[in-house]
């Protein structure tokens, strides 16, 4: 249920809680708690209640329980293509509590990584995985006897990681050979 002002069920009154649940509200007199005189309401200096609201020029995503953002707001990296849409999918479909929000939300991260990837070698200065990897700064620093040995929580998964990272790199140009192949006999055969 989303926590809005005006939610379509009711929170239970003070009396049926304190009906139904043994010791509810034993803290609500402030004679009864021993911290009252310390939750006192301080002199801020603000002179609102509630801030004014940053303009949103663009949409910003925000949880299905929240009706809308905060007053001030930003983000490091705006929603676009399909990572965009995937993220902009988990946020208006499933609350903050489901799984299926995160792991859309994660797969969007991969599927922008992706397109990064593609932008990349798309734009007149390609990413460079040998270099961006440090795998070059390994060498001079006792590659096998770092990895090894000293109680690091990665060991199990490092064979895949050279796979994961050098993926992408094999598999794009395999793909752009099969798709201009493709095209090729489509344009050949008409």
């Amino acid at each position: 249920m989303p926590y809005t002002a005006d939610a379509h069920r009711q929170p239970p009154s003070r009396d049926e809680l304190r009906a139904r649940i043994p010791g509810w509200g034993a803290d609500l007199d402030p004679k009864d708690r021993p911290s009252v005189p310390r939750e006192q309401r301080l002199e801020t200096g603000a002179h609102w209640d509630f801030p004014e609201r940053q303009a949103e020029t663009t949409p910003h995503e925000h949880s299905l329980e929240h009706r809308f953002v905060t007053p001030v707001f930003g983000t490091s990296v705006p929603l676009r293509g399909v990572s965009g849409a995937i993220r902009r999918f988990a946020y208006r479909r499933y609350s903050e509590g489901q799984t299926a929000h995160w792991l859309l939300l994660i797969a969007g991260d991969r599927v922008d990584a992706w397109e990064s990837h593609a932008r990349s070698l798309f734009s007149g200065a390609p990413d460079n995985p040998v270099t961006e990897t440090g795998i070059l700064g390994e060498a001079g620093h006792h590659p096998v006897a770092s990895r090894f040995g000293r109680g690091r929580a990665d060991v199990r998964h490092q064979w895949i990681d050279p796979i994961i990272v050098a993926g992408p790199w094999i598999a794009a140009p395999v793909v752009a050979v099969l798709a201009a192949r493709k095209t090729l006999r489509a344009f050949r055969g008409a």
